[in-house]
């Protein structure tokens, strides 16, 4: 059942990554028929501005997040021994470099991980994640982290992000780009009068539906990545009650005060306690249908 549920939100991860894609050479495409008179000028641009988004996001480091969120580096075992122990061991199991620490000096229990590839990734959990949770509970929360470190889901999320940007870019370009009104008006005088017709109407759906479309994918992405890490967290572990009892606990605590709202979606559950619920504009899914799945495994 376990490997099962890890292969079917791996395959929903594929179908939603390609989604993204073409929705983004889609919108590339639109803008060089209504704009650029050729739909190759078009994907040519889409081509450069995907690029140049997705390099300056993923040049990002992990220092500027633990920033953002006031994170400090553990450097030395015997300020939090039973974490330090816990984070070498997961990454033994794992197969991954250990990571670095952080700790954020925040009472409400929760955590991350970042880092473009397993070789620069960090895990950083709050103070009260470690006042309010027991080992196995710890275990469990840190098996999900190295899980989103072990299928490379920041850097998966970062693309979507930068994609996501691009898109915005694109749209916001090609109402600044004048419309080729001439080659549109001489497409009709041909025999493809019809099928230029509805290529523009293609290229206008795209161009106009192409961010709200944007961010429903990234999303599901999102959401689908958390069950996978969930579900990866107990191949680690072989032990879903531990991953369990601290996401009730983590959904039972109060907001956070230092959470940064550009990495919120990194955290394991979301920092400022929005209400939850299952919608196309959730960023994960509920504490209640994360449970009900791991309680199948």
């Amino acid at each position: 059942m376990l490997h099962q549920q890890i292969e079917k939100n791996k395959q929903k991860t594929v179908i939603v990554v390609m989604m993204y894609f073409v929705l983004y050479t889609l919108i590339g495409w639109g803008i060089g028929v209504m704009a650029l008179g050729n739909s190759l000028y078009g994907l040519m641009l889409a081509i450069i501005i995907g690029v140049v988004y997705i390099s300056m996001m993923l040049s990002q480091s992990t220092s500027m997040v633990m920033r953002l969120n006031h994170a400090t580096e553990v450097t030395s075992k015997q300020n939090y021994p039973m974490l330090w122990n816990i984070v070498e061991d997961m990454a033994m199991v794992a197969k991954v470099p250990m990571p670095k620490i952080y700790v954020i000096q925040d009472k409400s229990p929760n955590a991350f991980a970042t880092g473009i590839s397993p070789e620069k990734a960090a895990v950083a959990v709050t103070t009260g994640l470690l006042e309010r949770l027991n080992r196995e509970e710890l275990e469990g929360v840190m098996a999900h982290e190295f899980a989103h470190i072990k299928n490379y889901d920041v850097r998966l999320q970062t693309i979507a992000i930068a994609l996501g940007a691009a898109i915005a870019a694109l749209v916001q370009l090609s109402v600044r780009l004048p419309w080729n009104e001439s080659k549109h008006q001489s497409s009709k005088q041909d025999d493809k009068s019809t099928i230029s017709a509805i290529l523009m109407i293609l290229s206008l759906i795209a161009i106009v539906l192409g961010p709200f479309m944007s961010i429903i994918l990234q999303y599901s992405l999102s959401r689908n990545r958390e069950y996978l890490a969930d579900a990866t967290a107990v191949s680690f572990t072989r032990n879903p009650q531990g991953l369990i009892s601290a996401l009730l606990k983590i959904s039972e605590s109060p907001a956070m005060q230092k959470a940064n709202a550009q990495s919120a979606t990194l955290y394991i559950a979301d920092p400022f306690k929005k209400v939850e619920r299952d919608s196309l504009f959730s960023t994960r899914p509920t504490t209640k249908n994360r449970i009900h799945r791991l309680e199948n495994m």
